[in-house]
């Protein structure tokens, strides 16, 4: 079969723009001669090259290479028929690759261009710990590019040499840990959030849940038996190594959901769609006492309905915004996790808390559970 041929980089003369002819249409890219029109021509073109199966390690560029690969983890990275955030994660990783090497054979790709992609980052300001985790995503592209037969062996051996930025031997930002929420800052904005959002602060206090478990709590995924109920997620975050999650919910947590428990168990518990309506139910309500002037006309109003359940990112922005009105510092639903991780630790030992969070290594609470300062103290105090 002969090697298909890249299509020309053309010149529109009547526009002055740039053209390619794919498959008998033409693509405009741009002013002729621009970095922009030359960019999207390499992407057009490396996409039709792979579509017609010119992979070969002779020729496969570094863009291409990141084209397919892309395209394996887009189906590889899938929890419940949706794709997960590492897809993200290597988007942003391959982005600074693309930007330094996207027309460089992968096959001559090596330790000095890898090191050039990372000062990259370390220009644009990316924490040393992300960067560390970018480098090694360009590396697993590289050893995923090996097992397919894309790029030689020697590639992935020869990138295996760059090891990994240490802390305090180099320029590159380093990232602030995370810290338990205080709790004068997590009452602050009780008023300024919907009960939804606070049950699922409450909640999560309580039970040292993750963020993305809260938002998909269910009835029928509650178990009432006995006097402390078990919640098993219907996703979280490790279920790729198999492993089971069991949240345990006491007597104070279980007041929470008893509230808000409803006769459909598939529906989720914490539904923006219910604070929506308790939104537009006080708004109503306002509305009859005062004078109220909309400010955009009712038919060009945007028609928008929440989802059925909140997600990540929804929760975090609910909090961003009642931290910015009670006048308090951002904190993250995460954040909370650490709050009853060092609870949990001080009071009954960092195993209760592996266990409780669901950690598999009580060296992974260690990082989520703050050291007892005071217990140490006293302790010292009785010693000596």
């Amino acid at each position: 079969m002969p090697k298909a041929r890249k299509p020309s980089y053309l010149l529109h003369r009547p526009s002055g723009q740039a053209r390619v002819r794919i498959d008998g249409r033409d693509y405009y890219l741009g002013l002729h001669g621009s970095p922009e029109s030359l960019a999207r021509y390499e992407q057009l073109t490396s996409e039709w090259l792979l579509r017609h199966g010119d992979t070969t390690r002779s020729t496969l560029t570094v863009g291409d290479l990141c084209l397919l690969y892309l395209r394996h983890a887009e189906q590889h990275y899938r929890k419940n028929g949706r794709i997960t955030s590492k897809v993200h994660c290597i988007r942003v990783a391959l982005r600074y690759l693309v930007a330094e090497c996207r027309s460089m054979l992968a096959a001559q790709f090596g330790p000095k261009l890898l090191k050039q992609v990372r000062q990259a980052m370390v220009d644009d300001r990316v924490v040393r710990v992300s960067l560390n985790r970018h480098v090694g995503r360009i590396r697993r592209m590289f050893k995923w590019g090996v097992a397919e037969e894309y790029v030689p062996t020697t590639v992935w051996t020869a990138l295996q040499s760059v090891s990994g930025l240490q802390r305090g031997r180099t320029i590159a930002v380093e990232s602030v840990a995370v810290r338990p929420v205080d709790e004068v800052h997590i009452e602050a904005i009780r008023a300024y959030v919907s009960r939804q959002v606070w049950g699922m602060i409450e909640l999560q206090t309580l039970t040292g849940a993750r963020p993305g478990e809260i938002v998909l709590i269910r009835g029928c995924d509650l178990n009432m038996t006995g006097p402390i109920w078990e919640f098993v997620p219907e996703s979280h975050k490790t279920e790729h190594h198999g492993r089971r999650r069991v949240i345990f919910i006491g007597p104070r947590g279980q007041t929470i959901l008893q509230e808000i428990l409803q006769s459909d168990l598939q529906a989720y518990l914490f539904s923006p769609r219910e604070a929506r309506d308790d939104f537009d139910a006080k708004r109503r309500l306002r509305s009859q006492t005062q004078r109220h002037t909309p400010r955009v006309a009712p038919e060009v109003r945007r028609q928008w309905r929440p989802g059925e359940h909140y997600n990540e990112h929804s929760y975090r922005t609910a909090i961003h915004r009642a931290c910015d009105r009670a006048g308090v510092p951002r904190w993250n639903p995460n954040q909370l996790r650490h709050n009853a991780a060092t609870f949990l630790r001080r009071e009954f030992g960092i195993e209760a808390a592996r266990t409780i969070l669901g950690h598999a290594s009580a060296v992974t609470t260690e990082i989520y559970a703050e050291i007892d300062h005071d217990k140490a103290r006293a302790i010292i105090g009785r010693v000596g």
